[in-house]
């Protein structure tokens, strides 16, 4: 049975003070909950911040991103060792505001899986099509490549360690939501290619997560299907209430 798991992506958000309180709230609403797997990604510049305040909680702890070297001449980078010993559990990488914004490739992304794994870190692997995409039919070709590339050359034992999180780019901060079904279609399109890719075993252990303006009022219909094992939150999870009522979700 799969552990659903509910990560909050704060962005590009929050004063230090403002990041303070949030926490402080999460950890005091969220104190009891034990049946689903809870997750903050602060701003890099609070994560030292969020670790004191979370010690000891059962809030993990993560960041936005990753630079895939170690260590360098990489001005303005933050490398997986540097967040691991931050005290982070797991970094979102492959986020379509990062690709499509920040030009990041599928082959930088499986860079950047590669070296969370060597680290110890969780990577919240995201894909993700944009609108026309969706729109001339070719969802689960753009899917197909970012998975198959973001995966590329990383062990069948290392693979169900991931978190995939489905993030439909028109969905994202928009307001739109994909349906229930719409979301369910391509979770378990994802899951028969980790099959491939891996193997069974792995596929049904992988965690796959739905992005893409969730909320409390479309978390439960979401949390429904058989594929959808929990959510990347963007907006709701800058409050402590509209998060604590998503990780609260109850199945229809």
């Amino acid at each position: 049975m799969r552990k659903p798991v509910i990560i909050g992506n704060w962005k590009m958000h929050t004063t230090a003070v403002e990041a303070t309180d949030l926490l402080a709230d999460l950890k005091n609403e969220l104190a009891e909950v034990t049946d689903v797997e809870i997750g903050v990604s602060p701003p890099f510049v609070y994560i030292n911040t969020a670790r004191d305040i979370l010690k000891n909680s059962n809030i993990k702890l993560g960041a936005q991103n990753v630079y895939w070297e170690p260590a360098g001449a990489f001005t303005g980078e933050i490398s997986a060792p540097m967040l691991k010993d931050s005290g982070c559990d797991f970094v979102i990488v492959g986020h379509s505001e990062r690709r499509h914004l920040m030009g990041e490739t599928d082959e930088m992304v499986n860079k950047k899986i590669k070296a969370l794994l060597n680290t110890g870190l969780i990577p919240v692997f995201c894909v993700g099509e944009k609108l026309e995409e969706r729109e001339e039919g070719t969802t689960q070709t753009v899917i197909r490549k970012q998975v198959e590339s973001g995966l590329d050359d990383i062990p069948v034992e290392k693979i169900k360690e991931i978190i995939v999180a489905y993030e439909p780019v028109w969905a994202i901060g928009t307001g739109k939501t994909a349906t229930p079904q719409q979301a369910q279609e391509v979770h378990s399109f994802i899951r028969q290619l980790i099959i491939r890719l891996a193997d069974a075993a792995a596929a049904e252990e992988i965690r796959i997560i739905y992005g893409g303006s969730v909320k409390p009022d479309n978390i439960d219909a979401l949390m429904t299907e058989p594929d959808i094992d929990g959510a990347l939150v963007g907006g709701a999870s800058l409050k402590a209430d509209s998060f604590a009522k998503i990780v609260g979700f109850k199945l229809q």
